[in-house]
């Protein structure tokens, strides 16, 4: 698990309980500064962060994450995407990119794209949340 904050990941570690047993390691950094170990990951979940990445930062991320991937391991994301375009959030300085710059990146740290799905029963009002399957 990773995270920018210590204060999280110990929240982390309470709310798990005996469940965070199955967490090997917890790291307190930000993204753009974690490499995760070769080939050691069956999957890596990455939710609700990536606007916190220059496009840059996020494409060497997911290099980094795929090789840290076992063989047939997957990378997933899991996202807010603006409809068109990439949307600046001026409260937290986070981006909600659309579809086709997320798919960009992605090729881009030599990933290829499994499977994405738009998460169904949200308010048409507030951002689509997709997730991504790629290796």
């Amino acid at each position: 698990m990773v995270d920018v904050t210590e204060d999280f990941l110990t929240k982390a570690r309470s709310y798990l309980g005996e469940e965070g047993r199955r967490v090997r390691n917890y790291f307190c950094c930000g993204l753009q500064d974690f490499s995760p170990e070769p080939n050691s990951y069956d999957v890596i979940w990455i939710q609700w962060v990536i606007g916190h990445l220059t496009d840059n930062h996020l494409s060497d991320f997911l290099k980094r994450c795929r090789a840290g991937l076992r063989p047939n391991g997957i990378v997933v994301i899991k996202d807010n995407m603006a409809q068109e375009g990439v949307i600046m959030d001026d409260v937290d300085s986070s981006v909600c990119r659309d579809l086709d710059v997320v798919r960009k990146i992605i090729r881009r740290a030599g990933l290829r794209l499994l499977a994405e799905e738009r998460q169904e029963n949200f308010p048409d009002e507030i951002y689509h949340v997709y997730t991504f399957a790629m290796r």
